[in-house]
Parts: C-alpha cells; sequence; structure tokens
C-alpha cells in the first residue's frame, strides 16, 4: 500500500512505483494518491486532493474527509494486509496510518521523511517507533536522523530525475506567440486551492507595478497546477475580461510546465516544492509565504529557522529573496522581482547561489534508490516469517545477498554485516565486477569504520576510499578488487 497528498508526492510515488514494477511486474499496490498514481497502476482507494491542505486550523476545514480517509485506509490494512506499507510526505495523516500497520506487523516505509528537524522536533521519537526505514531527499537529513537512531538513507532529490525543460526558450516563446523582446515572469501561487486564493491576487496586483515600472514589455505566465481548476483560478481573480486585469498580458499554461519556468527572467512563487524545481532550472526568485493568522501564530512558536524556503535551507544562506506573512504585499513584491529582472550583481549572486544548491541535491535517480530499498524491505520481512515459519533458532535467518555493483548496508544489522561482506565480495568477483560501492552513511562513523576493518582484512581488495561527495554524499566507500 502507498499514501500520499500532495500533487508533488503523487508524481514522487508514481515514479517509484514504476520502478518496483521495471523490478517486479507481479506487485499489486493500492492506496491513497491522485491521478499520476492511478496512471502509475496504483488502485485508489482515496482521492488525494480532498485532504491535502496546510495550517494548523485549515485541517478543520477539511477534517471530515481526513478522517474517513484515515478509516478506509485502516480497514483495508486490517482486511488485505499489504506486504509492506509506503508513506510518502504527509506526516501527521501518515504517522497515525503507520502506528495502525506497526500493530497488524506490517513493515512501514517512509520516503520523503517529515521535517521535525524544523519544527514539533519531539515527533523523531515517533517516526522511529513507527517507521522501518527512511529515505530522505535533503543532504543534512540523513544524519539527523541517523543521530537519533533511525535507519535512514539520503537518495538525492527525486526532482533530479523529472526536471528538464522540454523546450528552448525560442520554442517556448512561439509555442506560445510570446512576442520578441519581451520579458517573461513567472506567477506561481501554489498547487492548493487556499493557497492560490490567498496568493494569486497579490500576484496580479504585483503584476501592475511590475509592467508600470518596466523598460521592457512584460509577459506574465501562470502554469495550472493539475490540482487547480480554472475555475478555481477565476474565483481568485483571474477571470477574463475582468477590467482589473486591463494592460496585462497574461498566459495560463496547462502543459509544458518546466519550459514555462526556464523561459522565466524571473518568478514570484509560494514557498514549497516549486522552489527547488527553479534552482535545478537556475531561474532567479522570489519565494512566498503566507498562512491565516492563526495558523501562523502558532508556527512562530514551534519553528526554530533561520530561512523557511527550502532553496535557502539548502544554501545555509539567503540566496533568493524571501517573503513572509505581512511581507506578502504588491510593493514588497515588485521591488524584489524588478531586482531579480535586471541584468547586475544582485542576479548573478542569486544565480551563483542557484548553482551551489543544485550541486547539493546530488544526482539523479532517487526513484531507483528508493525501489531498490523497498524490494529490499520486503525480501528482509519474506525472509524473516520463512525463519519464523521453518523454526529457525534465533540468530540463524538466511541473509538475502543482493549482487551488483552497490550495496546498501542500511537494510543490514551489524552482525550481518560482518558475513555478507566477505560473501558480497567473493560473489562480485566470480561475475567479473571488480569495482564497488558499500553504502554505510555518515552517521557517527561506527558502521563506516567497521566495513574499514573488514576491508583492510580481505585478501579480495586492492585499495578502497572514500566516495567523493559530489558523486552522492551520503557516506560510502569505493571499493576496487583484485584481479588475478
Amino acid at each position: 500500500m502507498i499514501v500520499t497528498g500532495e500533487a508533488s508526492g503523487d508524481l514522487h510515488g508514481a515514479r517509484v512505483v514504476r520502478a518496483l514494477l521495471q523490478h517486479s511486474p507481479d506487485l499489486q499496490i493500492c492506496g491513497m494518491g491522485g491521478p499520476e498514481l492511478a496512471a502509475a497502476g496504483v488502485e485508489i482507494l482515496f482521492d488525494a486532493t480532498r485532504v491535502s491542505v496546510v495550517g494548523v486550523f485549515e485541517v478543520f476545514a477539511h477534517l471530515a474527509d481526513i478522517c474517513r480517509a484515515q478509516r478506509l485506509l485502516r480497514q483495508r490494512l486490517a482486511s488485505h494486509r499489504p506486504d509492506l506499507l509506503l508513506l510518502i510526505d504527509l506526516p501527521d495523516f501518515n504517522l497515525l496510518l503507520a502506528s495502525k500497520a506497526k500493530k497488524l506487523g506490517i513493515p512501514v516505509f517512509y520516503y520523503i521523511a517529515p521535517q521535525v528537524w524544523a519544527w514539533r522536533s519531539g515527533r523523531v521519537k515517533t517516526i522511529a517507533a513507527r517507521v522501518d526505514q527512511l529515505a530522505v531527499i535533503l543532504p543534512f537529513e540523513e544524519e539527523f536522523f541517523r543521530r537519533h537512531g533511525l535507519s535512514a538513507r539520503y537518495v538525492g532529490h527525486p526532482l533530479l530525475d523529472s526536471v528538464r525543460a522540454t523546450l528552448s526558450e525560442a520554442q517556448f516563446r512561439a509555442a506560445h506567440n510570446i512576442p520578441a523582446g519581451s520579458d517573461l515572469v513567472g506567477l506561481l501561487p501554489g498547487s492548493r486551492r487556499r493557497e492560490v486564493s490567498a496568493l494569486l491576487p497579490v500576484f496580479l496586483e504585483t503584476a501592475h507595478l511590475l509592467q508600470s515600472r518596466s523598460l521592457n514589455p512584460l509577459v506574465f505566465c501562470i502554469p495550472r497546477a493539475a490540482t487547480i481548476s480554472r475555475e478555481e483560478l477565476a474565483e481568485a481573480g483571474l477571470r477574463e475580461g475582468d477590467p482589473k486585469l486591463d494592460g496585462l498580458d497574461i498566459r495560463l499554461v496547462d502543459d509544458d510546465r518546466y519550459a514555462l519556468m526556464a523561459a522565466c527572467r524571473a518568478v514570484v512563487a509560494a514557498s514549497g516544492t516549486v522552489t527547488l524545481e527553479l534552482a535545478i532550472l537556475g531561474v532567479p526568485m522570489v519565494v512566498v509565504y503566507k498562512l491565516s493568522p492563526l495558523s501562523y501564530y502558532l508556527g512562530r512558536m514551534l519553528v526554530r529557522l533561520d530561512h523557511f524556503s527550502l532553496v535557502n535551507l539548502i544554501a545555509d544562506q539567503r540566496a533568493v529573496p524571501e517573503l513572509l506573512q505581512e511581507e506578502v504585499e504588491p510593493a514588497a513584491l515588485a521591488q524584489a522581482l524588478s531586482e531579480l529582472l535586471v541584468a547586475g550583481e544582485g542576479r548573478e549572486r542569486v544565480l551563483a547561489a542557484l548553482a551551489t544548491v543544485r550541486a547539493r541535491l546530488g544526482e539523479p535517480g532517487a526513484s531507483q534508490r528508493v525501489a531498490e530499498m523497498v524490494l529490499a524491505l520486503l525480501a528482509r520481512d519474506a525472509v524473516a516469517v520463512a525463519a519464523e515459519e521453518s523454526d529457525l533458532p534465533a540468530g540463524d535467518e538466511p541473509v538475502l545477498l543482493p549482487i551488483g555493483p552497490e550495496l546498501d548496508l542500511h537494510t543490514f544489522s551489524a552482525r550481518e554485516v560482518k558475513s555478507l561482506i566477505p560473501d558480497y565480495l567473493q560473489e562480485c568477483l566470480a561475475r567479473e565486477i571488480f569495482e564497488v560501492r558499500i553504502i554505510h552513511g555518515k552517521g557517527r562513523g561506527d558502521l563506516r569504520r567497521s566495513v574499514h576493518a573488514l576491508l583492510a582484512r580481505s585478501p579480495l581488495v586492492a585499495s578502497y576510499r572514500l566516495a567523493e561527495p559530489q558523486s552522492g554524499g551520503w557516506g560510502a566507500t569505493v571499493v576496487r578488487l583484485r584481479v588475478e
């Protein structure tokens, strides 16, 4: 069973599902998601858009749907007993569901972990009690969770698998009849209804101010999120023929999302996953975040961070301008965007910082790594069940030996590692695999030291070294085997 909430989780989950089915075509997968998971072959038990909300008090408006979804999924866990529960983001909902799975003895795998490093850090104990394995997508998360005793692996960011412009800027302009000599400005008010209703009116007023100050004609592009209908955009102010839009050249685009972003000279965006998409594409941005007053007041008491946007958190500096709550008003947005539209030191500084963020996100392949981890956990659980049914003495359970150029030790106990590595190296030699990568994570270094001690004593090893940070950054050793 797979469970996710937002549009981004639906997309990332679908990529994992496709990778899983490539390895194991007979897998049957059900859960909660949206159109992407449905297209990937998942049996959708509940539509995720009905529970996707942000803010403590905004939850109450959707409480009936949230309770209905939780009840339905719990019943399915109990009646059909899946071999594994794969959770993606949606922390409060998913941790509650994880509790039911653990009581039923169902292994729990969490992809895109709750951001407990940002707020409500006490939840890390709940995660440790209810989750068997974590796959994390931000560079600093693996060490944080491993420090708290969880089995966690940094898999790189899934956006690296999907974010690429399908059209050049010239092709995009031609496809949408955008005149030469104009500057494209992106207006990205979010993928949730409440975000759009709160931010789009402010963005449209900002567009008027920008147009009045700009020496070049401006074209404002809005990529419509799949979760937002044209009717909802109209209710938020994007209504054809509305005199408030007079003088603005606004294009609402349903496709070519990444081509649109890449073609923009600057963008104003709601805080969230989209800011990392823009960073990967190297597009200067202003990031905004606006909640209901009550949610914001409560958040201020719980959150202890210097920055709120993912881009600035990964950069560990104010790489792009951020505007929060009352700061989100047209004059301030227009000023920040104006500085990004013109060539100069400010724009170049932002572009350089975005390149650093892109490098820190690692390499593509996150979905494939997650699928391999999920299958390894499924295999370990199957072995444990088989051992239990065959009455093997404690400690004598067989260890499945994964053969390939990469060995992830996060799925094995310390006792298993001691016997696993020699067998693994021997089998690799037999298959003429002469260079392998052993992933042990950073953490406190205990596992790494154990691995290195085993490698130092092995007559099969010609040399070994720590992997370069830019080749993945999650803590690994590259091993060269002796060729006779």
